[in-house]
């Protein structure tokens, strides 16, 4: 398998990226939040597929990933022009909600501005621009929504990523915007995802835990989306029809504890503490009810992939959390 290496150099004030050539070059995609949930799992799924991956990152940024300050647009616009991308997929955002509402004006820079400066730089080079973003653009009051439905964020998460979507669209045509649902998959720590930290609530099993039984949310295997990506990229590459919104989502329909049950069951865990909890806690940062995305449209492109089902798909993503991993590998492989 032959592919471009990359050697990173640094000079002042910019990046540079040293290319050696081989004889048969590999098509290059930059990977922005490669250090994050999702950005990790492109990078695998390109780098598996003969593709030359660049990941960046930034505060986690360590090696094999660039460090690049994304809000740093003279830095960006040298990395593009260095670098001279095929593809960029852009995973990198602040997704929680909650810190959203905290942290706005950061947020913000981040979700849009940067969106902004990176869909600008594609159109000038010439890249293809795939931009990640989510189901909390919707009001969640009348599912399941198309593309083509019309977006009612009720939190300033769910409008960040609406305006980095026209943000996109605007200043890069031949874009593609990718709606997802929660997502989890391989995590450094059981608290980066918002599915994957229910293990710390099923394992509460001397005392009570409430868990939300309101929200219907999709849970998704970032490996997925992962490919769905590739998928994308490869297709635009050839056919500039494959350009605007699109959506992907696994099928399974839970709340947060039917998925802590689920949980407990795939790792035969006690769940009898479990606590549904049916009423929304009025302080908390509004969500929509039931967001469930239509992906007809990657489907009849033939662009979709089969959604792992969740319990085998949280196994493998829970695994190295368990306390006696060997003896359950005997059991559940």
């Amino acid at each position: 398998m032959s592919r471009a290496d990359l050697r990173i150099m640094f000079s002042p004030g910019r990046v540079q990226l040293v290319q050696e050539e081989t004889m048969d070059q590999a098509p290059k995609v930059l990977v922005t939040g490669a250090t994050g949930l999702l950005g990790r799992a492109v990078c695998r799924e390109f780098q598996n597929n003969s593709w030359a991956v660049l990941g960046i990152g930034f505060r986690r940024a360590r090696s094999g990933i660039l460090r690049c300050d994304l809000t740093d647009e003279e830095a960006v616009r040298g990395l593009l022009q260095d670098y001279k991308p095929d593809v960029i997929i852009h995973c990198a955002a602040e997704r929680r909600p909650d810190v959203v509402e905290r942290h706005t004006e950061a947020a913000v820079n981040l979700n849009v501005h940067t969106t902004s400066t990176l869909a600008k730089e594609a159109a000038a080079c010439g890249a293809f621009f795939l931009y990640i973003s989510t189901d909390y653009v919707f009001d969640g009051r009348n599912p399941p929504y198309g593309e083509d439905d019309t977006p009612n964020p009720l939190n300033v998460y769910g409008r960040s990523k609406l305006e980095g979507e026209r943000e996109t669209l605007r200043h890069c045509p031949g874009a593609v915007v990718l709606r997802v649902p929660v997502l989890f998959g391989e995590v450094e720590t059981v608290s980066e995802s918002a599915v994957t930290c229910l293990w710390l609530r099923v394992q509460e099993a001397t005392e009570g835990s409430t868990l939300d039984h309101c929200q219907q949310r999709f849970p998704t295997d970032t490996r997925d989306v992962a490919a769905v990506c590739r998928k994308l990229s490869e297709r635009a590459r050839q056919d500039p029809s494959i350009r605007g919104i699109f959506h992907f989502s696994a099928k399974e329909q839970m709340t947060k504890y039917e998925m802590a049950i689920a949980i407990a069951q795939a790792f035969n865990l006690p769940s009898n503490h479990l606590i549904p909890l049916t009423e929304q806690p009025a302080a908390s940062t509004l969500r929509p009810l039931n967001s469930q995305l239509n992906c007809s449209r990657l489907e009849l492109l033939n662009l979709s992939v089969e959604p792992r089902p969740f319990t085998s798909a949280i196994v493998d993503s829970l695994w190295p959390f368990t306390p006696d991993k060997r003896w359950r590998q005997t059991v559940f492989h």
